[in-house]
């Protein structure tokens, strides 16, 4: 018997046992915190499982069955060109413009075809951060100069987070890369137009089926979103078409069987990540353990401390997509000072206590620090540059 590990399930049954013991039960704030935190995992459960991470799901198995590796090694390998990367990860990212949370599948899939650390960051920044209606909607809402800050400073990050992960494991990522055989082409039977057919369907039908409602009445973004039903049962039908002309059954069960494995590798751990997001922050304009005033106090002005704590606080919280610019108005309206408001909006889309929760069972703690740390960090800076310039 090892004594050093019957200690460690004494001390975790006892730390667990003092835990319960003194539980504050039947105090308004931490009741009123558990139901936040189910609320939000409710909220969570209606709003983006069905619409937001089931289709990622599938696109991800779709990746990791059907686009070879060869590809993948070309345009986002570790060896791949440094522009070419870099512009495929950040661009093919800002197109999807889901959430911190729905783009963990997709990044799961490239990573594990063999994209290089480096695009795959970017990628995985880009996809929530660069989102082309979240920064006209900040523009519109709180004011140019900080939609203008916003797209500068994730276009910028996203590249910049990618080298600098790229480098911080060089010598990790060349370990990872270099056994790894190129598998040949599972979709050899099809032509490159009908790949792009089957991987367009399922983005269309992510794509519009989460088209957020615009601020006003006309203009091409209401028109999408008037008829964004219709265009997701198109892209549907255009899938369903695909998949019985183009696929043979042996490989749509490959394709169910790998996305059961994202499945399994990314709803628990996402749902947990959920519950505790809601226990500590609550939902948008409802308070968890922590009260917001604090948060408003701590967020004034734009010393360091302000902008670090308001990145942390982002980093840790989740924001659907577009949810972050009213918090936002709320929060600068209670004395927010410029420069928090911008290191929050750099480091609360792409980061949430869920999402670090599932990259660290893909990345490992180390690397999913890095990514966490420079998120921060940077945010951190450019909210401090930004408040001392305006």
């Amino acid at each position: 018997m090892s004594w050093a590990r019957e200690w460690r399930w004494l001390a975790a049954i006892a730390g667990g046992f003092l835990v319960v013991f003194y539980l504050p039960v039947g105090t308004p704030r931490f009741d009123a915190a558990v139901l936040e935190a189910f609320h939000l995992a409710r909220w969570y459960a209606r709003e983006h499982v069905l619409l937001c991470l089931v289709p990622a799901l599938f696109i991800a198995g779709g990746i990791a069955v059907f686009v070879s590796q060869a590809a993948v090694m070309k345009y986002l390998g570790a060896s791949a060109p440094k522009p070419l990367a870099y512009g495929v990860a950040s661009v093919s990212g800002s197109i999807l413009a889901v959430c911190s949370c729905t783009v963990l599948p997709l990044f799961a899939g490239i990573y594990r075809m063999g994209a290089g650390l480096g695009p795959a960051a970017t990628f995985l920044y880009a996809g929530p951060a660069i989102n082309v209606l979240a920064i006209i909607l900040t523009a519109r809402v709180l004011g140019f100069e900080l939609g203008l800050a916003r797209a500068i400073g994730a276009v910028g990050f996203s590249v910049v987070i990618g080298l600098a992960m790229h480098a911080l494991f060089r010598e990790d990522e060349a370990a990872r890369v270099a056994p790894a055989p190129v598998a040949s082409e599972a979709g050899a039977g099809r032509s490159l137009r009908q790949e792009a057919v089957y991987f367009g369907a399922m983005v269309a039908i992510l794509v519009f089926a989460n088209w957020g409602a615009p601020e006003g009445s006309g203009g091409a973004w209401a028109a999408i979103h008037a008829a964004k039903w219709w265009l997701t049962a198109a892209g549907a039908i255009v899938l369903a078409l695909a998949l019985a002309r183009w696929f043979e059954r042996s490989e749509l069960t490959a394709w169910l069987e790998a996305t059961w494995e994202f499945a399994k590798l990314i709803l628990p751990l996402l749902f947990v990540g959920v519950l505790l997001a809601g226990l500590l922050l609550g939902r948008p304009g409802q308070e968890g353990l922590i009260p917001s005033a604090w948060v408003e106090r701590l967020v004034g002005g734009n010393s360091i401390q302000a902008n670090l704590f308001a990145s942390v606080v982002g980093a840790f919280m989740y924001f659907a997509t577009l949810t972050e610019v009213p918090i936002l108005e709320g929060l600068l309206g209670a004395g927010m000072g410029k420069g928090p408001a911008l290191a929050l909006l750099l480091a609360g889309p792409a980061l949430s206590l869920p999402s670090m929760l599932v990259l660290r069972g893909i990345l490992g703690t180390r690397k999913t620090l890095a990514f966490v740390a420079l998120v921060v960090i940077m945010a951190t800076a450019s909210g401090v540059l930004y408040g001392w310039l305006f």
